[in-house]
């Protein structure tokens, strides 16, 4: 279950790679535009310096999770959990926060919570068996 759970964590550290790549080097892009419901490439301008330092948020916590599970694989195991723990835990945060604050951002929120509660849930389960 432990590795299990590293896999879950790393994926979700990718995609939370993926959103900083689409909110801090291509939010006024037309496609990233249409991922996040902005219409206009005006309130994209608008938006930019929010999105950007959003992006940001997302690399860090990918970042917290990889040195985690780096950290595990090297056998500093507890360190390595307790941020693997504390990543994916903020990740799932992220996620309940989004959808709590706009129901239509179900799908979104699902993107963005479902391999962090995996990899929560995974890693739970390895260290009570």
């Amino acid at each position: 279950m432990l590795w299990a759970g590293m896999i879950f964590a790393g994926a979700a550290a990718l995609v939370h790679v993926y959103i900083f790549v689409l909110e801090s080097l291509r939010w006024t892009a037309p496609s990233t535009r249409r991922t996040f419901g902005v219409r206009s490439e005006a309130d994209a301008q608008t938006m930019r310096a929010l999105a950007f330092n959003q992006g940001f948020y997302n690399l860090f916590l990918a970042v917290l999770v990889v040195v985690g599970i780096v950290c595990v694989i090297a056998n500093v195991t507890t360190v390595g959990l307790t941020l693997v723990f504390a990543g994916t835990g903020m990740m799932l945060g992220a996620a309940l926060v989004l959808v709590l604050s706009d129901g239509r951002m179900l799908r979104a929120s699902a993107v963005q919570g479902t391999l962090p509660l995996l990899a929560v849930c995974a890693l739970v389960l390895a260290l009570i068996m």
